[in-house]
């Protein structure tokens, strides 16, 4: 990066851009042409500093290789993996995360190509050789004439060369992309890089719908105001069914139909009159028919009928009909989300809710050492507490979680109570037990704090172990 060093250089570029702050004002003293030239040298800056920031990401990954394990850097720091170890420290999406990741071990694996670094090809710090007709848009990338989300784009679209197209053909190809990433945004880019590798390769279309069948998906994403937003990636043979649907519930609201069957006519008109957009009506329409499927055939999930809901209150809010509770955290939406007193009272007066009730101690069960495990109900009142695992900067829900007694069964003479007990997602919970980590608790509240081994901080500074479920905290305050 610089003659002075990685860490000098970076530094003295934040230090130069904290020197001089944002200023509006000195904006609107340009004219339309400098305007656009600023735009363009801070789009040329954030290129410049994402090929750095892809590089570093590379090294991180470099030293976190799945076959170094635990010894890894990403995993003896507590992280899962690089890309999780990248996106606490940067702050960056997931996606963002994972282009960087991406890019950095292209970045890495040029710069360093296979049986380059001491100890020849059979060298543990060796990578795999980055790939040959991708060189240009890795050069590209790391001179700041593209960014690491036209890489992605072109390494995706063009896909690996086969018996049917060579590295070369993809090299020339991948040389006319990089020029014209100049002018495209890295979604048109990627469509372009697509079409290239089906004009080369006629085959590769059929190839694609085979990926793209495979590439289906369905995820949740909480949003930072609680909102869930619902990403279905459909191949296009699905997405015309689900698209059938949508306009058969919508089609009246948009005055795109006629009818000649009076029933017809007269839902096509309640629905035409109906209060709610076409976008809160088709997702409506959609829920509906997921909850009147699953109860009618569960054929492809586990368990019977409507789904069920854990609803989180406190028992005194129950008792005051004040204040508010909280639905059971879950893979997308790790905290939970709070709602209102009469929203609990209607679900479950629907009787498909779980009440759990939270008294004042945070603590709703205790059976002691009656036995070794952790009984179900034991696990809903850690779940109601914990919210998920408590190891700091973790998300796994507590359905992904394992009960840990944080005094050992056998050593300690632990008990199995909840008090004594502690959400881990499987992967914290190995780590612990290999690497020297331990779980404390003040007194006889249910605080708790972990404790790293020496070889992580010499001085073994416990580390808060907070809660994220938001009713155990109002039960305690109150």
């Amino acid at each position: 990066m610089s003659s002075s060093g990685p860490l000098e250089h970076l530094a003295s570029v934040v230090a130069a851009l904290e020197r001089e702050p944002i200023d509006a004002s000195g904006l609107r003293a340009l004219d339309d042409d400098d305007l656009i030239s600023v735009t363009e040298l801070g789009a040329a800056a954030r290129r410049l500093l994402d090929a750095r920031t892809a590089l570093i990401a590379g090294e991180l990954a470099r030293r976190s290789r799945p076959e170094l394990a635990q010894a890894g850097l990403a995993q003896r720091l507590g992280h899962r993996t690089v890309d999780e170890l990248v996106r606490v420290t940067t702050g960056e999406s997931r996606r963002d995360t994972a282009t960087a990741v991406n890019a950095g071990r292209l970045l890495v694996a040029l710069e360093y190509p296979f049986g380059a670094e001491p100890g020849g090809p059979s060298s543990s710090d060796s990578l795999p050789p980055s790939p040959a007709h991708l060189q240009l848009a890795i050069a590209a990338l790391r001179a700041g004439a593209i960014g690491a989300a036209a890489l992605d784009a072109i390494r995706s679209g063009l896909g690996e060369p086969n018996e049917r197209v060579s590295s070369a053909a993809l090299g020339t190809a991948c040389a006319q992309l990089v020029g014209a990433a100049a002018t495209l945004d890295v979604d048109r880019l990627h469509r372009l890089a697509r079409s290239v590798r089906e004009g080369l390769d006629s085959e590769a279309i059929a190839e694609r719908e085979r990926a793209q069948r495979d590439a289906r998906s369905f995820r949740l994403m909480t949003l930072p105001d609680g909102m869930t937003r619902a990403t279905w990636l459909l191949d296009p043979e699905s997405a015309a069914q689900v698209r059938e649907l949508v306009d058969r519930a919508t089609s009246p609201k948009r005055r795109t139909v006629q009818f000649a069957d009076p029933d017809d006519l007269e839902k096509a008109a309640r629905i035409a009159d109906d209060d709610r957009t076409p976008e809160q009506y088709a997702s409506d329409a959609l829920l509906h028919l997921l909850l009147v499927g699953a109860d009618a055939d569960s054929s492809m999930m586990l368990g019977t009928g409507a789904p069920s809901v854990r609803v989180l209150v406190t028992a005194r809010d129950l008792q005051l009909d004040a204040g508010s509770a909280s639905l059971e955290a879950s893979a997308g939406q790790p905290d939970g989300t709070v709602i209102a007193l009469p929203t609990v009272q209607r679900l479950l007066c629907s009787g498909t809710q779980t009440p759990i009730l939270i008294g004042s101690t945070g603590q709703p069960l205790d059976v002691g050492r009656s036995q070794r495990l952790f009984t179900a109900r034991q696990r809903l009142a850690l779940a109601a507490r914990d919210g998920g695992c408590r190891w700091p900067g973790c998300e796994r829900p507590p359905s992904w979680c394992e009960a840990h007694h944080i005094d050992q069964w056998v050593r300690d003479g632990g008990e199995t109570n909840v008090e004594a007990g502690v959400l881990l997602c499987r992967h914290h919970h190995l780590l612990l037990h290999d690497q020297g980590w331990s779980i404390t608790r003040a007194g006889r509240s249910p605080d708790y704090e972990l404790i790293p081994p020496e070889s992580v901080d010499p001085m073994r500074r416990p580390r808060s172990m907070p809660s994220r479920s938001r009713e155990w905290l109002r039960a305690l305050a109150s």
